[in-house]
């Protein structure tokens, strides 16, 4: 299912194995992770160094209340400057193979627009629904205690730590899959 954050259509729900999906965001998608299980019975949210919404936040403001550029420039200045590095083959894919780092990025679209960025959240909180948090350990754009600290205060839960960068399921397909599933039975 495909639901755009800022209110585009959302297009009929594919059969699924499952009786009900899990819902996985990544990145950004954790704005629109809960409102699909807003929008339709969902057995969880998964969010995958996702940022985690609170009720009328919009994106933009999500930095700020979180104190990420803060954290960004503290882990930069441990790192040497590899976190929130302007060079993407360093912040985001340098851990994934170059010419599948290429492809990523020859496909990036125009993402996030202007309306997405300053549209306050629309839900009153978070969907009812058990929530589990993917943290990448090597994330060179959400670093790692930062993204500890948000998850613990956002959702109340520990994350599950897994290795990769930000894009991690470009660079570590297999523990992606293998965490997801771990998540999805402990809620079992």
């Amino acid at each position: 299912m495909c639901v755009r954050y800022d209110g585009g259509h959302t297009p009929p729900p594919l059969p699924l194995a499952r009786s009900q999906p899990v819902v996985v965001g990544h990145s950004f998608g954790g704005f629109t992770a809960p409102l699909v299980a807003a929008l339709r019975p969902v057995e969880q949210i998964v969010f995958l160094a996702g940022m985690v919404p609170r009720p009328g936040e919009s994106p933009e403001e999500w930095w700020g209340n979180t104190g990420s550029a803060e954290a960004v420039t503290a882990q930069a200045a441990v790192d040497g400057g590899l976190t929130g590095n302007s060079d993407p083959f360093i912040s985001f894919y340098h851990d994934v193979p170059r010419v599948l780092a290429e492809e990523a990025m020859s496909r990036e679209r125009a993402h996030p627009s202007a309306a997405a960025m300053s549209t306050p959240w629309p839900r009153d909180a978070l969907p009812d629904v058990p929530a589990a948090f993917l943290l990448c350990r090597d994330d060179r754009f959400f670093p790692a205690a930062f993204m500890r600290r948000m998850v613990r205060g956002r959702l109340g839960i520990e994350p599950e730590e897994i290795p990769g960068s930000h894009c991690a399921p470009l660079s570590h397909p297999e523990e992606v899959a293998d965490a997801l599933e771990r998540v999805s039975e402990r809620r079992e």
